[in-house]
């Protein structure tokens, strides 16, 4: 399983580093930490990148949710 950041191309370069480290699970505190920022200025480069509409998806592969494989084709046909 991995995520994507959809819409990345909309946010300047700090709003991109902000939201990347916000989706790692980082909190605002360690974001401006990280970036040698406030934590007002990371909230508002979060804010803008918000309002200029990214999105996460996450990407699950048929494995890993037990749809991928032999097996499941059986079980699929069982039930028809």
């Amino acid at each position: 399983m991995h995520f994507e950041i959809r819409g990345l191309e909309k946010l300047s370069f700090r709003e991109r580093q902000a939201v990347v480290l916000k989706e790692k699970g980082l909190s605002t505190d360690q974001i401006a930490k990280r970036l040698h920022l406030s934590a007002s200025s990371v909230a508002t480069l979060l804010a803008r990148a918000k309002g200029k509409g990214y999105e996460i998806v996450c990407i699950i592969p048929e494995s890993e949710i037990g749809l991928g494989g032999n097996d499941f084709d059986e079980e699929d046909s069982e039930d028809e």
